[in-house]
């Protein structure tokens, strides 16, 4: 076969093929005049390429209505591979497997003790996906990648988990290396917020935006930043950690190094420290919120002064980035308007009057399943173009 020289049509109708086959991945389904607007190319050649994918399987074509008005929706088919998303969080391991059409065929959540070594871990996530793969009725060769979600920043250069990382023990672990040696498949990894960030973009609050920041706020505070429609890392990968802006630099020591750190103000430890000599016993993060949505005062106050400070936070990044959403997610997101509202009174005194003016702060609407959706979209964002072109054409023979 003869190589496609770059500029020739045949290079170019490649580049046009991989454009809309993107357009609709990262959408789940799309009507023809929505991928002609999102790509930039004509309705006529757009028509094309649908008609050419769906004659070699790669996606299906339905008959919807947009604006009043028939329309043809186009999506993925089903077979045309299978995406694993695992997210280790602080106290849980999610696992989900998912189709290329946006469905999620199994998924699962076990909770995992912070002190378990990366090895038990691993050894748990190994378990976790051959065991749901075997539900959903899928041989491992038909896994196109596993996306991993870590809390904790992935060093660029080397791809060890950073030294900021929640998990304690965990610091300098390659984890992209160790989980795709034990499955013998392709691995994409990234830290929780950034997966939150794409999960809530490509499944939730953030659908058919260009420009938003996710701010997650548990063990830990971390935000990941979409510009443009793609996650922004920065050259070293720690792009978005907000939970290190200084508000105090005389304040509280916190575990980077740094004073006064936000998430030393608002991290679940420094809260419940805050509430333990009211409510003796195990307090968790979210049995404050929901005692604040049954009227306790002392975590009603609690919540609502990490609101504000997390409002800080968000305005710095609103001046900087200027995004059109902020949403919230994490533990303290469930609580609802006593949490929102402070934080938007936050960003109205501190963010510039026209950047304010244009931000919406929403709570995310995947909850805990946020890491593990942005883990499946992770994949579909990162596989190569060809790799799919090539698998569903064979699919299609």
């Amino acid at each position: 076969m003869a190589m496609d020289t770059p500029g020739s049509q045949s290079s170019l109708h490649r580049a046009n093929l991989e454009r809309v086959l993107r357009a609709v991945r990262m959408a789940g389904s799309l009507t023809q005049a929505e991928i002609a607007r999102g790509t930039g190319l004509s309705a006529a050649t757009v028509s094309n390429i649908v008609r050419e994918l769906k004659e070699s399987g790669t996606v299906v074509v339905a008959d919807t209505s947009s604006g009043g008005r028939r329309a043809r929706s186009v999506s993925l088919s089903g077979d045309a591979g299978i995406v694993v998303g695992v997210d280790f969080g602080h106290t849980h391991l999610r696992v989900a497997v998912g189709n290329l059409a946006h469905r999620v065929l199994a998924e699962e959540s076990e909770p995992i003790d912070t002190d378990v070594s990366a090895q038990q871990g691993f050894d748990r996530a190994e378990q976790m996906v051959e065991r749901l793969l075997g539900q959903a009725g899928f041989r491992p060769d038909k896994v196109i990648g596993v996306g991993l979600g870590v809390p904790g920043p992935i060093d660029v250069e080397t791809g060890a988990l950073g030294s900021t990382a929640i998990l304690p023990g965990w610091t300098g672990v390659m984890p992209r290396q160790e989980l795709s040696q034990r499955l013998g498949m392709e691995v994409h990894v990234d830290n929780d917020a950034n997966l939150g960030a794409l999960g809530e973009l490509v499944w939730g609050a953030g659908r058919g935006l260009g420009d938003l920041a996710y701010i997650k706020v548990a063990s830990g505070v971390g935000s990941g930043l979409v510009i443009n429609g793609q996650i922004y890392r920065g050259p070293g990968g720690t792009a978005g950690e907000i939970g290190h802006i200084t508000l105090d630099e005389a304040g509280p020591v916190c575990r980077c190094g740094n004073r006064g750190c936000l998430e030393t103000f608002v991290g679940s430890r420094y809260l419940l420290n805050l509430l333990n000599a009211n409510h003796p016993g195990e307090l968790t993060l979210s049995k404050v919120v929901q005692l604040a949505q049954q009227g306790d005062l002392g975590c009603r106050r609690v919540i609502a002064d990490a609101g504000r400070q997390i409002g800080m936070g968000a305005a710095t990044l609103c001046n900087l980035l200027n995004p059109r959403r902020i949403i919230l997610g994490g533990d303290l997101a469930e609580a609802g308007e006593l949490v929102l509202s402070p934080i938007r009174d936050s960003v109205s005194r501190y963010a510039i009057p026209s950047a304010a003016r244009q931000l919406s702060v929403v709570p995310g609407t995947l909850g805990g399943r946020a890491e593990v959706l942005g883990a499946l979209a992770l994949v579909m964002s990162e596989m190569g173009e060809s790799g799919a072109i090539r698998q569903t054409a064979a699919a299609g023979a």
